[in-house]
């Protein structure tokens, strides 16, 4: 399966970079994507609708959960100037691109794309944006979020967005059940935007 190729470490598909243009609050971004990637060519409707939908963060430590080739990070990178952005993926294609544009976009010095693994232990974040990988499974999607979302500071917050046939308001219900407490602050082409924050 084609589309499932932006879940492994190193996809299988040969690596042709495709450049594309898009607009995120009210600034024209360059990025390059790239086979095997998600979303290659396009911002995807799921993060365009977040976009949309929300104001950039404030200031601060942010990371961008499953990052691709680093669309979240790299606006809120270019949108806050003061931002300081950690942006996970296991794609190492992915990680390439996402350097490669935050290089281009002049944001490399605040942004950083690294495996999960590469991340320190320690590291906290006053915000978490995603647009999380869905489609890796209900248990693995669920590991993922129980393991960066204690990395928020006290009083921090996790922004995602999630697509209403995709188990939006399900997922809604069980990051509540799991003390993370999670309002839905949009709703807009069938996604929703989720907001969570420490119960």
């Amino acid at each position: 399966m084609a589309e499932d190729h932006y879940f492994s470490a190193d996809p299988a598909a040969p690596f042709e970079r495709e450049p594309f243009t898009c607009e995120v609050w009210g600034r024209e971004l360059r990025l390059v994507s790239g086979s095997g990637v998600f979303s290659r060519g396009h911002l995807d409707h799921a993060t365009a609708v977040l976009f949309r939908e929300t104001e950039p963060p404030a200031p601060g430590r942010i990371l961008d959960l499953g990052c691709g080739y680093g669309v979240i990070g790299l606006a809120i990178a270019a949108a806050v100037p003061s931002a300081s952005v950690t942006a996970v993926d296991v794609n190492e294609r992915a990680l390439l691109l996402a350097r490669e544009n935050a290089a281009t976009l002049g944001v490399a010095d605040r942004f950083t794309a690294a495996r999960p693994d590469q991340v320190s232990a320690e590291a906290t974040f006053d915000e978490i944006w995603s647009n999380p990988p869905i489609r890796i499974g209900k248990q693995a999607l669920h590991e993922l979020l129980l393991t960066w979302l204690p990395r928020l500071a006290p009083s921090g917050r996790a922004v995602m967005v999630v697509g209403k046939n995709l188990g939006a308001d399900s997922l809604q219900r069980w990051l509540g059940e799991q003390g993370w407490p999670t309002e839905r602050i949009a709703s807009a082409k069938g996604f929703r935007v989720l907001e969570t924050r420490r119960g």
